[in-house]
């Protein structure tokens, strides 16, 4: 007689915890399907007042620099609270109480008076109370997620741990969408300041040429030195300007979002080995391992790199061929340009060589190097290295 009951306890105890992962499978499913820190709060709301059978829901954060609070997100927010958005501004018990630690509050997961839907005479939906989950980065206080029915009783354990694994979801969400902007903000402007700076570099070496020529017409010209040497150097500043304007384009140009243009990186690199003029030396690609996924940063990067490898070929190298190597596996990156032109001499340095310096500079970007390998009459070789993490090879 006692098996029955004890069967049907069993099975409700299954269905129960079957439900509760449900829940949070599609609550992790939501959160993981995006980086953008709005888009992962609003999923979340939506999956929690769906799964849960919740009336609304609403997220506070705090502001990571004044650490002062504000409405991150909000779900289906009773018209007293929607249609007046002051009130949902300012402190109320729930974050208050989380501030300040206390337990019996907001600080741990609980139900609470709201102490801005109690102050509506109507508009309230019938709704008085909301639970309150905390939002923690290990000791970080990051904020609270309300979440608020009218038929609210007191929590059941199974009910406290269940919410409880939803702020930590949640938690892990808001770091990694914070993480990732700030990551993409410091990638952006490190790359703004290496292009200010190749800009500059470029722009000044370019002008100052342009000066001492014109400076050097205007001397002749003075001396009444012979016509043919005045044109000479006139005829050299023009081309000089030319160049710098040109430089100058390209800058500008480089400046442009998606250069890939929604092809993949073997297909952006056979189309700039493809681009190629009349005087262009001839262009070889050999790429292995093209199906492996890589992130958008260093596809970009690559691209970069790439471009800016043959544009100094073809301004200085005077080569007849060239050749792009680009090796992907899950370890690595490694790229390889180069070129049977004339050379230089790299134990001078590379002073001047901005285009070599730059993709020194994105190589260090992107967390590897760059090495430059040339000699008089024996053309040039440019090779970099990125190391990939499993992460960051499957990202």
């Amino acid at each position: 007689m006692s098996e029955r009951p004890a069967r049907r306890s069993g099975a409700a105890e299954l269905q129960r915890r079957n439900r509760e992962l449900s829940i949070l499978n599609a609550i992790a499913s939501a959160l993981n399907s995006t980086v953008d820190l709005n888009e992962a709060l609003h999923a979340a709301l939506a999956q929690v007042a769906a799964l849960l059978d919740l009336h609304a829901g609403w997220v506070w954060l705090l502001d990571e620099e004044t650490c002062q609070p504000y409405l991150a997100a909000s779900q289906d927010l009773p018209p007293g609270l929607a249609n007046y958005p002051h009130r949902m501004e300012g402190t109320c018990y729930c974050l208050d109480t989380y501030t300040a630690g206390d337990l019996s509050g907001a600080a741990n997961v609980n139900v609470v008076t709201c102490t801005r839907l109690k102050g509506l005479v109507d508009g309230a939906n019938g709704l008085r109370y909301h639970a309150s989950i905390p939002l923690y980065a290990q000791e970080k206080k990051l904020g609270v997620l309300n979440v608020a029915s009218s038929d609210w009783r007191e929590l059941a354990p199974d009910d406290l741990r269940l919410l409880h694994i939803i702020g930590d979801l949640l938690s892990i969400a808001v770091e990694r969408a914070r993480l990732f902007a700030r990551s993409t903000q410091m990638g952006a402007v490190e790359e703004r300041n290496r292009l200010a700076r190749e800009i500059h570099d470029t722009l000044a070496q370019g002008i100052a040429g342009i000066a001492l020529r014109l400076e050097s017409a205007d001397a002749l010209a003075e001396a009444n030195a012979d016509p043919e040497q005045v044109r000479q150097s006139i005829q050299s500043a023009l081309k000089q300007a030319r160049q710098t304007l040109e430089e100058a384009r390209r800058s500008v140009l480089d400046l442009r979002a998606a250069p890939l243009e929604g092809r993949t990186l073997a297909q952006a690199v056979a189309a700039l080995a493809a681009a190629t003029g009349p005087d262009d030396p001839h262009i070889t690609t050999e790429i292995t391992g093209a199906a492996q996924p890589l992130p958008v940063r260093i596809e970009v990067g690559i691209y970069r790199i790439i471009q800016e490898a043959l544009a100094n070929i073809r301004r200085h190298a005077h080569a007849r061929n060239a050749t792009i190597h680009l090796e992907i596996t899950p370890d690595a990156l490694t790229t390889i340009v180069s070129d049977d032109g004339r050379g230089f001499n790299p134990e001078r340095g590379l002073h001047g060589h901005y285009g070599l310096l730059g993709i020194r500079e994105r190589a260090r970007l992107l967390g590897g190097e760059a090495q430059v390998r040339s000699a008089r009459g024996r053309g040039a070789r440019i090779e970099v290295r990125i190391p990939l993490t499993p992460l960051e090879a499957h990202e």
